[in-house]
């Protein structure tokens, strides 16, 4: 093969980690980008792990078309048959089964010998082809593994049917050198490894999976498993991008291709970080907001000479997007839609559009230019709505200063009704949490509060990401406004509404057992 087949698990390693959890509307809309961006496997969860995660794999599987759909499953009969019926309406779908196969895990984890991991690998790759012909095996934690035993496992599930071997480094611990000498070693000690596709799965906790990644495709794996700005469990994964537009770059280098369309790849990593409110770092290779910005002087004149004298690959490679079109108050709902489609935002229904103009002219009215980051914030409130949105903001007042007590009066809509109450505290943030506590009857504590300016200038949107705990519980909410405590105000809202749904979902849960959930999914 002469083209790298891209593995995404944004929605599953990468939803894994600390707080980047996503709703069933949110993982939907990014599986519906990535296919957009154009991987070949999108792994959209594990199934088995809970309702929610069986509903998303089930959802993906129905709605996007065009990527193989994937869901993970440790190597039992249960996780397995959960996966099955979460794929079921999938046009093209893969059970990927795995199995810790070092010493450490063995013994500590799993309490089993390797005879025992052995036959449940076996077994379970057996189990899965009964359900699909594309079965992908891992070795969890195969760099701190045996490789005479990992050659063993590996040549049996070939047998029992697997058709993908993935190899990962699950604890980031190889270093590219050793990490190709322990693939060759597999190549050539493995007699049917021939009869699979070949794939590494890379974690960053030493800074080194995108460069593993690079070496092992050197050496004939043709699958590359990775996450958008490379998010996951503890110092993430190997993140897409890089991966991509390296093998693109260096071609002359790799001589392999991808199918990715790379003019998406900056338009999913917007969509991710504003989903999850967790942004990159200027710095982040390809996709970091410096990736292309040249401030020293001699960089300057180089590039305004000749961009590649410090630019090794174009912004359009990656769909850096331009403002052709100046957005502002007197601008149309057609010029608006054309630019939000620009942005990645396709197929959105008429009446989500006209929500999205509404506020797109409540926002023009405040600002002289409307941006990009404007309009995510925007189309992400309307589209990303919880799915019960039991209390909207219907208006807010705050008096503060440095000679009063900070006091708040909200009101906060609930279908036909209005309900209004005051509250004083530390500031006017703090009184207007205190004050829809008050309205709702549900007090939350505030974890984390992260603000962010959206936009350049003194009329800037800024967005309010918050933490709250209910009851146990946390939530992450988000709201944007050009006013900063209406933006906390949403992002406030945002979580309890979130709460709400889930006590809703848990309460229906607690009615059914999960086999019964399942099978009334």
């Amino acid at each position: 093969m002469d083209r790298i087949i891209i593995f995404d698990t944004t929605l599953r390693d990468g939803e894994q980690a600390p707080g980047f959890s996503m709703t069933l509307n949110e993982k939907l809309m990014l599986a519906q980008q990535l296919a957009r961006l154009g991987v070949d496997v999108i792994e959209a969860g594990f199934a088995a792990s809970s309702p929610g995660d069986f509903s998303s794999v089930r959802k993906i599987a129905e709605e996007v078309k065009g990527p193989i759909i994937c869901s993970l499953a440790r190597a039992n009969k249960k996780d397995i048959e959960a996966a099955a019926k979460a794929l079921e309406p999938a046009e093209r779908k893969r059970i990927h089964t795995f199995i810790a196969t070092s010493e450490i895990h063995m013994k500590y984890k799993l309490k089993m010998d390797k005879e025992e991991v052995l036959a449940r690998a076996i077994e379970a790759v057996k189990f899965a082809r009964n359900f699909t012909d594309d079965v992908e095996f891992s070795a969890e934690d195969a760099t701190r593994s045996d490789l005479n035993f990992l050659c063993k496992i590996f040549e049996e599930v070939i047998k029992a049917g697997a058709t993908t071997i993935n190899i990962p480094d699950t604890v980031g611990y190889a270093i590219p050198s050793e990490f190709k000498e322990k693939i060759l070693y597999i190549i050539n000690r493995v007699p049917n490894i021939d009869k699979v596709i070949l794939s590494v799965h890379c974690h960053n906790d030493l800074g080194l999976a995108v460069a593993n990644s690079l070496i092992a495709i050197e050496v004939g794996v043709r699958q590359v498993e990775c996450t958008i700005n490379g998010i996951g469990e503890r110092a993430g994964n190997a993140a897409l991008e890089e991966i991509v537009m390296a093998i693109k770059t260096r071609r002359d280098h790799f001589k392999l291709t991808t199918n990715i369309n790379t003019k998406e790849i900056y338009r999913t990593s917007q969509l991710l970080s504003h989903i999850t409110g967790v942004y990159v770092q200027p710095n982040k290779a390809i996709v970091g907001k410096n990736a292309f910005a040249h401030e020293a002087g001699i960089h300057q004149h180089g590039v305004l000479e000749n961009p590649l004298t410090y630019e090794i690959m174009k912004p359009e490679d990656i769909g850096l997007p331009t403002n052709t079109i100046v957005l502002g108050k007197h601008s149309g709902r057609h010029a608006l839609k054309k630019r939000i489609e620009e942005l990645g935002f396709t197929n959105i229904p008429d009446e989500a559009l006209d929500k999205i103009f509404e506020k797109f002219k409540v926002i023009a009215d405040r600002k002289k230019e409307v941006f990009d980051d404007d309009l995510f914030a925007i189309v992400q409130e309307v589209l990303l709505d919880v799915p019960i949105k039991t209390y909207q903001l219907e208006y807010l007042q705050v008096l503060s200063g440095n000679t009063i007590v900070p006091s708040a009066t909200v009101g906060l809509r609930r279908g036909e009704e209005t309900f209004q109450d005051s509250s004083t505290g530390d500031g006017p943030v703090d009184a207007t949490f205190k004050a829809i506590d008050r309205i709702t009857g549900i007090n939350g504590t505030l974890l984390s509060y992260r603000i962010r300016a959206v936009t350049h200038g003194k009329d800037a949107v800024g967005e309010v990401t918050v933490e709250v705990k209910f009851n146990g519980k946390t939530f992450v909410g988000k709201g944007s406004s050009t006013d900063i405590i209406e933006a906390s105000a949403l992002a406030y809202i945002d979580t309890v509404n979130k709460y709400l749904y889930r006590e809703t979902i848990d309460k229906l849960i607690e009615d059914f057992s999960i086999e019964e959930s399942i099978k009334e999914s």
